[in-house]
């Protein structure tokens, strides 16, 4: 995409670090609202036409360098990940559109519960904005970024209509779907960014070729770098890839002045800006602010509260494989955002745990993941030929997503010996799952078999615990209105400097148990019109 001329020497009004789902919906906002807006990132453009899945090694890739996990993947833009103490893999993909590139695009919204947990259940902390302070955002970025869905759905607060209708069930979904109903359960079409219909600017519909994880060639999936990117570059947002951020400079008055950074050629250099948004992830926002102490700020940027890399929360997940010799049209939609069920997401005082859990169901996958992964792996021998045959396009998943409540030995640092391909140091991952966690899970685990059994599969298999699913990275620099007990307030703006905003997962307070990315592009649309209307001293 070819870009504006811009002299690197400008002071920029805002710089973003980071070019995924939070960074180009505020890169798109505030340069639209006329912001002169710069954007460092580390990955690059990626090129539609060259994604794995349009090659017969799609498999094999997605197990090096198109593996979700950047310990995997090893690209030169990635950084390597100490997870010697975590019982969960962080992962993430770093390019232009940042994780959106390869997330499945399930799109569900937090409860309102969700941000009052503290005063419902006693337990983490309350937020300082509610559901409904967000919901003009999430109803813009399902606009944006193209919304499928329906509306109705009794688990959650009546919504706009969606853009598009939902992407078809399927007949694998009614199956499943019908053992709901004959439980007396809840399940929903699932709202998700995949088109169903033509949808954006050469975007096309889903064509139902039964895999989307590793990029879309057809464009059918909502990312960033197709929906709010184009905007942005169209209103002169200057966006810089193949940049690593060593760090964020301050002045003598301790307020951000810009960043220091490693261009694609591994030049030194600095960008000046009047304001600075980290949209970095939780792993990576957290990194940054530790990585950027000084004299002013001794225990790294924005961290006197001490909590900038505490309360991580990943979203515990495992899962319930059924397996069903009669599948018809297993490769029929996409591989995940078929229903979801709810039923038990709200806390229930005759369980032994608080707060709940959803079900996402999940389509097969290839015959490489089938046979080496899930749980319970095809094993090798004489038979291994006849047992892949028989779960090969017959099996079919609920995945179960907990609310993963904070907790302050769960934490990003920096490794003092793990370092990146630029010599910077590495976050380490300290993760344990909680006993509230491990409980709502084996309370999912006996629901989903009961659904599966119901739903007639031949043979039920468990996942206890998935640990290469770190997607949700969360809590590391949370929102609140204490500044004891915080690291930014409700509109995203660091306690302790004015002019340095977080938008991605690190904000968050609580993680409930659905996919948080709306959540985090609807809180990076709001703290985008929070600078726009209040904070006009930023802008030259």
């Amino acid at each position: 995409m070819t870009q504006p001329i811009h002299n690197p020497d400008r002071t920029a009004d805002v710089l973003i670090i980071g070019a995924g789902a939070s960074g180009a919906a505020v890169a798109a906002s505030l340069s639209e609202a006329g912001f002169d807006v710069v954007c460092i990132e580390q990955g690059h453009w990626q090129d539609s036409f060259k994604f794995p899945t349009t090659e017969p090694d799609w498999e094999l890739r997605s197990m090096s360098s198109w593996s979700i996990n950047p310990n995997k993947r090893k690209l030169p833009e990635d950084y390597p990940i100490n997870v010697e103490n975590s019982a969960v893999d962080p992962v993430m993909f770093n390019g232009v559109g940042g994780s959106t590139i390869m997330w499945v695009a399930h799109t569900p919204r937090l409860h309102p519960s969700d941000f009052r947990v503290k005063s419902l259940d006693g337990v983490a902390e309350d937020w300082p904005i509610s559901y409904e302070d967000l919901e003009p955002w999430y109803d813009l970025n399902d606009q944006v970024m193209g919304c499928a869905g329906i509306a109705g759905d009794p688990a959650n607060p009546p919504r706009s209509e969606r853009p598009m209708p939902p992407v078809p069930i399927g007949k694998d979904g009614e199956m499943i779907a019908g053992a709901f109903d004959r439980l007396g359960w809840h399940w929903w079409p699932s709202d998700n960014y995949v088109n169903s219909t033509r949808y954006g600017e050469g975007r096309d519909a889903c064509n139902f070729c039964g895999h989307n994880m590793m990029g879309c060639y057809q464009r059918a999936k909502a990312s960033t770098d197709l929906t709010y990117w184009p905007r942005a570059i169209a209103q002169g947002a200057e966006l810089v890839t193949g940049a690593r951020v060593r760090e964020i400079t301050t002045g003598a008055d301790g307020r951000a002045t810009g960043v220091n950074y490693l261009d694609s050629e591994g030049n030194n250099r600095h960008r000046a800006a009047r304001a600075v948004v980290m949209a970095a992830n939780g792993v990576g926002t957290p990194r940054l602010l530790l990585l950027s102490d000084s004299d002013k700020h001794p225990n790294g940027l924005a961290n006197s509260s001490g909590l900038v890399g505490k309360n991580l929360m990943f979203h515990v997940y495992a899962g319930v494989s059924g397996v069903f010799p009669d599948h018809e049209e297993p490769w029929v939609g996409p591989v995940a955002n078929i229903i979801l069920s709810q039923e038990f997401y709200e806390t229930d005082p005759d369980r032994d745990f608080v707060r709940g859990y959803s079900y996402q169901m999940a389509r097969g996958q290839g015959p490489g993941a089938t046979a080496r992964s899930g749980p319970k792996r095809v094993s090798w021998g004489q038979n291994h030929h006849a047992e892949l045959g028989r779960r090969f396009g017959n099996t079919l998943n609920l995945g179960v997503i907990g609310d993963d409540l904070p907790e302050e030995h769960n934490t990003v640092t920096l490794d003092d010996r793990l370092k990146d391909s630029s010599g910077l140091p590495a976050p380490k991952i300290t993760y344990r799952v909680s006993e509230n966690s491990r409980a709502l899970l084996d309370h999912a685990l006996v629901q989903g078999q009961a659904v599966m059994e119901e739903a007639g599969a031949s043979e039920v298999m468990i996942n206890q615990l998935s640990r290469e699913a770190g997607w949700h990275l969360m809590g590391t620099a949370r929102m609140g209105d204490d500044p004891e007990r915080s690291v930014v307030n409700g509109n995203g703006q660091s306690h302790d400097i004015d002019n340095l905003f977080i938008v991605d997962g690190s904000v968050f307070v609580t993680g409930g148990a659905v996919n948080p990315t709306p959540t985090i592009q609807a809180i990076a649309l709001r703290t985008a019109d929070y600078i726009t209307n209040e904070r006009k001293d930023l802008k030259a």
